[in-house]
């Protein structure tokens, strides 16, 4: 009996996971969807989020690739990004993660005595959590600058594009 009530609800999270998993690369549809949306704030200054569901890292890459998209089509060559906001738990990508936690306890009331051992397993099914990364960007021509945020659109449109 103990056994088939863990293989049903490791069946239930497997279940509950693959509800909610990281849609294609592709723009936001409606207030809450997944994908890309992009703001113009100048000329040549946008802020580029990529809403999505899971671990931070993927939707930090769509949320770049998105920005060297939008680099290319506007007619520039390399970007950088000036301001950089992400939004979701390092552990968002959900899954069983199994706990396990021990408590001791004792007392004494009158002439009685107690003591007593506790021994808790748990399981978190919350499934993958809803993760965003927004950018602010700054577009550029010619040479890139030699920063640390600053990207060559192609480049990292050729090396983020496989893992779409």
């Amino acid at each position: 009996m103990k056994r088939l009530a863990i293989v049903t609800i490791a069946a239930s999270a497997l279940a509950l996971t693959a509800c909610a998993s990281l849609a294609p690369y592709g723009q936001q549809m409606g207030p809450n969807g997944q994908g890309y949306s992009d703001q113009q704030i100048e000329r040549d200054r946008f802020r580029v989020t990529y809403r999505g569901v899971g671990a931070p890292g993927p939707v930090a890459d769509m949320a770049l690739f998105r920005a060297a998209q939008l680099t290319v089509e506007q007619g520039y060559d390399w970007f950088e990004v000036t301001q950089r906001w992400i939004d979701g738990r390092p552990d968002s990508a959900g899954g069983v993660r199994p706990s396990v936690s021990v408590g001791a306890s004792s007392g004494r009331y009158g002439g009685w005595s107690t003591s007593g051992v506790g021994v808790g397993l748990g399981f978190d099914l919350s499934g993958p959590q809803p993760t965003s990364t927004t950018l602010e960007i700054v577009m550029g021509r010619g040479q890139r600058p030699d920063r640390r945020e600053s990207y060559d659109a192609r480049g990292v449109q050729d090396a983020i594009r496989p893992r779409l």
